[in-house]
């Protein structure tokens, strides 16, 4: 069942915003949105589950930020809450970096949270 909602649950700054529309135009998924989320797995318990999907699943909540159709499962929003989506660049790596207030623990990696 999808689910509106005007609650904000994850927000994208403008840079994540923008990434993922010129993504969507460069792959030709205009009509996709963007699964963000956790799944469980890693040394810490969660990794987070990001990328583009063309329509959400069963039970997904659907949010729109910045233009930008969100899918989220309810135990993502559960954990996920209050949370932002960033698109960073630096000399070493490039990509989109969630800055979750709700984690408790990160491995060394950087890739595990609990």
């Amino acid at each position: 069942m999808q689910q509106q909602t005007k609650e904000i649950i994850v927000s994208l700054t403008d840079k994540a915003a923008g990434k993922v529309k010129v993504l969507l135009e460069k792959e030709n998924k205009k009509d996709y949105g963007l699964r963000v989320g956790i799944m469980q797995g890693g040394c810490s318990g969660y990794t987070y589950d990001i990328g583009l999907e063309k329509a959400p699943k069963e039970n997904d909540t659907v949010l729109e930020e910045k233009g930008v159709k969100i899918f989220m499962n309810p135990e993502s929003i559960a954990f996920m809450k209050g949370s932002t989506v960033d698109y960073v660049e630096t000399l070493q790596n490039s990509g989109f970096k969630i800055i979750n207030p709700n984690v408790k623990r990160s491995c060394g990696c950087g890739h595990s949270v609990g």
